[in-house]
């Protein structure tokens, strides 16, 4: 799991095919890289990848060709900067919110305005994950979690403060960028909920099953 918040700005520094996948080798000075092991998770713009090797300067992360499909990263080359954050402990604050690193869909950035001293992005998604996006409510953005400004029939708005053009790479976004999107997790697993509805537990609420009036009493929605 993740929070959304980047610790690290990482490049691309070589990418080797191996043998239908590929081996990425990514360079960053931001974290300690020793202390961490081989094994562990680290989102690479919001995707999780498990770290093979480490080094004092970065680390290299095995891609998957079905990885490489569903997600921005097929767009990555050498030199391409990238958002990096090592998998949540519980020790650490949640100071975005819960993240899983497993990417729903590829966004497109269709306007980017300067509005004062931060850059207001409207982001466009396939029509069938409109339906996660809510406004206040969260997303994650090439691994960064943001407020949902507006909503509107085919894209979303969001906000970029200076600190976050800064400290990740949307600062570089211009219209035509690829984004990797994350719905909010708590949004799938109501969707869920309403679906399926209640389990065979023997109480009343269950009995009557999940619904939106259920939830909405209940201060889900």
């Amino acid at each position: 799991m993740f929070t959304g918040i980047i610790k690290a700005l990482g490049a691309v520094e070589r990418i080797q095919p191996q043998g239908g996948d590929f081996r990425f080798s990514i360079r960053t000075e931001g974290l300690r890289w020793r202390d961490y092991d081989v094994g562990e998770s680290i989102s690479v713009n919001g995707v999780c990848l498990t770290a093979v090797e480490l080094r004092d300067d970065g680390f290299e992360t095995d891609v998957s060709s079905e990885t490489l499909g569903v997600t921005a990263m097929r767009e990555l080359t050498v030199g391409s900067r990238v958002n990096l954050e090592p998998a949540l402990t519980l020790r650490d604050r949640l100071g975005g919110h819960l993240v899983s690193g497993h990417v729903d869909c590829v966004g497109t950035v269709l306007e980017r305005k300067e509005v004062a001293r931060s850059a207001h992005l409207r982001i466009g998604l396939p029509a069938q994950y409109l339906r996660y996006i809510v406004k206040k409510g969260s997303v994650c953005v090439d691994g960064v979690s943001l407020t949902i400004n507006d909503v509107f029939a085919d894209s979303f708005n969001v906000n970029i403060i200076p600190h976050t053009a800064e400290a990740t790479i949307a600062g570089g976004y211009k219209a035509g960028s690829s984004v990797n999107i994350e719905v909010d997790l708590i949004a799938r697993y109501l969707e869920g909920l309403l679906e399926r509805g209640a389990d065979d537990r023997p109480s009343a609420d269950a009995a009557k099953g999940i619904s939106r009036d259920f939830l909405r009493a209940h201060g889900y929605a």
